[in-house]
């Protein structure tokens, strides 16, 4: 049953997408920190870590899931607003940081949904 449980694709898609969001905080908090530094670049998660986590999770594939790492890169589709070459846009970097906030509370969620059922399975209640 805890081994069923905590090798379920779902499971592991949760860890994976909470660990995504984790970083995407790290990587919004950076552009937030450097607004106003000339020639910065902002980052954010590999957009390809999505494309591989769906396709790892549909396919049901634990492995695969466990294996991916979610990596910080450059926005290589971020623009320059003014002249001094920052690629930082404030606004935009507060809304991702909103829903940022609300997937890792949903993640969240979904961890302690499978956590209580271990929880049931071990007291009976």
């Amino acid at each position: 049953m805890i081994t069923a449980l905590f090798n379920d694709a779902n499971y592991a898609a949760s860890k994976k997408m909470l660990d995504a969001t984790v970083l995407r905080h790290d990587a919004i908090a950076s552009n937030l920190a450097n607004v106003e530094t000339p020639n910065y670049k902002r980052v954010d998660v590999d957009p390809s870590f999505v494309a591989d986590l769906r396709s790892a999770t549909a396919a049901g594939d634990v492995q695969k899931l466990s294996s991916l790492q979610p990596t910080e890169v450059l926005d290589r589709n971020a623009i320059a607003a003014n002249r001094d070459g920052n690629t930082v846009q404030l606004e935009k970097e507060m809304l991702a940081m909103n829903q940022n906030t609300l997937s890792h509370q949903f993640e969240t969620q979904m961890i302690t949904g499978h956590l209580l059922q271990l929880r049931l399975a071990i007291t009976g209640h």
